[in-house]
């Protein structure tokens, strides 16, 4: 049985979803004021390999990613650049689905922009200002947290830190791994001046970044999501306050699983543009990688565990590739397509595979095991028909990894 990490609760959990057969996820996409590094795509990568073992397992999968083309970030980035916030955002929209499709990444079945969601977040708004968990100052309306029972939970925040006097952070985002201990914007009021708003029953206005998220999934998804997933940095200032926000208006918990991936650094510091340790997929390309060996590069690995990238550490997981598939491409030659027999090997090799990623999404114990297995059989006297059903596993599997064939 799949056993997943679940953040909510800090612990291994067997996972059942909240539909027998049905899992719908829910995953944080990007913030489009910017092009997607490969950072970003490790954490979508885990989301894609999640979605696609799931389905493997029997189950059919229903995935929602929200693309953030409203925030603080955006309206600046757009200023800087002389753009428009669409033209800017509409660009890398372009990109990170081209990216997308080039790693092989299955597209979400739904893939709003926040911009599509204004009137569902004008209307949670209004819930909230109803039962006094948020409130309007100076044109702004702001969620206090301390109203929700359990608000921190998912960090795991002390807030006994929480300061008395009460205060209010005006900022979409904050740079840094910190919290802000205080309340938190979720509508931005019109400025004069303002070029970016919209016509709400609020009034005139953008919803914040923190928002965002619970309109997507309320206009998509009206149950308890089975699975929530994102980067490690959503702990930070953001999955507990959604985590709060949607609660607060529905009368069932948001998420079964919550699931967070961790950093990809790049020469083992955090990708920080001023140090130029920034890497995206064309600067693998030009480093002679396909798109399978980036795609394997970012899955091979544990995804709660803090993964890095050199040449030399990219070079050895391309060798383990390429070994595997030039097997796989031996196997292949022995083997005849008319009438495929899954016998020991076959079985031994789905065995390997469902035990490891049954255990928290073990990609790369999974994917060493297949290797292990593989570079042991004596290929020149292998039966045709074993040869074809080995070949038939393999390829079942990698509508998981997707990155044999």
């Amino acid at each position: 049985m799949l056993r997943l990490f679940n953040t909510l609760g800090k612990r291994i959990q067997t996972f059942k979803p909240v539909n027998k057969k049905v899992v719908n996820i829910f995953t944080c996409g990007p913030s489009v004021y910017q092009r997607s590094h490969i950072g970003n795509f490790r954490t979508f990568l885990f989301e894609d390999i999640l979605a696609r073992y799931l389905e493997y397992s029997g189950y059919t999968v229903y995935r929602g990613m929200n693309l953030t083309d409203i925030e603080d970030k955006a309206l600046q980035e757009a200023e800087k650049k002389r753009k428009t916030v669409q033209q800017l955002t509409e660009e890398n929209i372009k990109t990170f689905m081209c990216e997308m499709r080039f790693l092989r990444m299955k597209i979400p079945d739904y893939l709003p922009r926040a911009s599509e969601c204004v009137q569902e977040a004008a209307e949670i708004i209004q819930r909230l200002l109803k039962r006094r968990l948020a409130y309007w100052h100076k044109d702004n309306v702001y969620f206090d947290p301390l109203q929700f029972p359990g608000f921190g939970k998912l960090y795991g925040l002390d807030l006994s830190r929480w300061p008395r006097k009460r205060r209010r952070f005006h900022k979409d985002t904050y740079p840094g791994m910190r919290w802000n201990l205080g309340d938190f914007i979720i509508w931005h009021g019109y400025k004069q001046g303002d070029k970016y708003f919209w016509m709400t029953d609020l009034g005139k206005g953008r919803p914040s970044w923190n928002i965002q998220d619970p309109s997507v999934i309320a206009k998509h998804f009206q149950e308890t999501l089975s699975i929530y997933c994102g980067g490690i940095d959503n702990l930070f200032r953001h999955h507990d306050y959604t985590r709060a926000i949607l609660e607060s208006i529905r009368p069932y918990p948001m998420a079964k699983f919550w699931l967070h991936c961790n950093h990809l650094y790049v020469y083992g510091q955090k990708m920080s543009k001023s140090k130029g340790h920034i890497l995206y997929t064309e600067d693998l390309i030009k480093q002679a990688c396909t798109a399978q060996e980036i795609r394997f590069f970012l899955i091979y690995g544990k995804y709660r565990e803090r993964m890095n990238y050199s040449p030399e550490l990219m070079g050895t997981a391309i060798d383990k590739l390429r070994m595997f598939k030039r097997i796989m491409r031996n196997i292949k030659k022995k083997a005849d397509s008319s009438k495929a027999c899954k016998g020991r090997i076959s079985r031994t090799l789905e065995k390997t595979f469902v035990e490891h990623m049954d255990y928290d999404l073990a990609v790369k114990d999974a994917f060493d095991g297949l290797l292990r297995i593989i570079k042991d059989i004596d290929v020149e006297r292998l039966n045709p028909y074993a040869a074809s059903g080995i070949m038939s596993t393999l390829r079942e599997i990698d509508e998981v990894l997707d990155v044999g064939f």
